[in-house]
């Protein structure tokens, strides 16, 4: 890792506050904090020293909205997505920093079309009203392979750029969740799965010294991001929230492909 100027620190900084920012409110500005990670660091040196300052904002989200999680849906995922983890780890064992950025832009643009489509037909055969989570998530043939796509989806883009999370975003979207509980399952699901990585990222080579030394600067901007994100995320309207989610994906994932 070279050595950082002000204005990369600055920005690295303001990124760290999108992460708390995004952990206790939208969850899919977390792209954009990837993103700035990975302009200013080696893409997979990124992926490293941005793995504790997610789960910092991964406990603080967790102290929020801990009662709010629907766990019958993290324990469809997590099978599939212990499968996506392994293979994003065989995958950074021969990816250059182009291959990671690509792969997972393409991956967060695909997806972003698939959960807009899914909706569409979902709100036809539902007349335009909203379904509740308990009625998508009931355990439907559909549900299930859902779960599986885009768990092991999730699991690939966590393990290879920190990109699960527009990933996760999408599927409990499409499910239906409403705000609390999209935002109490998606913190419950990024603890257990970001604390899960640490010895895959550490194996790699990806976390080490150096990177934990700018971790400890860093982590203490995720505290006001996190505070702005709870005193904010009770005025957003629902639909709103949604748009938001989706739009940051979409942005995320083009300033992938762009870099």
């Amino acid at each position: 890792m070279d050595t950082i100027s002000l204005w990369q620190l600055v920005a690295l900084a303001a990124a760290s506050t999108l992460v708390g920012f995004s952990k206790t409110a939208v969850s899919g500005a977390n792209t954009i904090s990837l993103a700035v990670f990975a302009a200013v660091l080696p893409a997979r040196e990124s992926t490293g020293v941005l793995l504790p300052i997610l789960i910092a904002g991964d406990l603080l989200a967790v102290r929020v909205y801990r009662r709010h999680a629907h766990w019958p849906t993290l324990l469809r995922l997590f099978p599939a997505v212990a499968v996506g983890v392994v293979a994003g780890t065989v995958f950074l064992l021969w990816a250059d920093d182009a291959a990671v950025r690509t792969s997972i832009g393409a991956i967060l643009l695909f997806m972003t079309g698939v959960t807009l489509w899914r909706r569409r037909i979902a709100e036809k055969a539902a007349g335009g009203e909203e379904e509740t989570a308990t009625e998508t998530e009931g355990g439907s043939g559909t549900g299930r392979t859902a779960a599986r796509g885009y768990g092991v989806l999730g699991g690939f883009t966590t393990m290879v750029a920190n990109a699960g999370g527009p990933v996760m975003s999408l599927y409990l979207l499409s499910a239906g969740f409403r705000k609390l509980g999209f935002l109490g399952t998606s913190a419950w699901f990024f603890l257990i799965l970001n604390v899960s990585k640490v010895p895959f990222s550490v194996g790699l080579g990806l976390i080490d010294a150096r990177s934990l030394l700018l971790d400890a600067c860093l982590v203490l901007f995720v505290l006001p991001g996190a505070y702005l994100g709870r005193v904010c995320v009770d005025r957003i309207n629902q639909k709103v929230f949604d748009r938001i989610v989706i739009g940051a994906t979409v942005v995320g994932g083009l300033q992938l492909l762009l870099i």
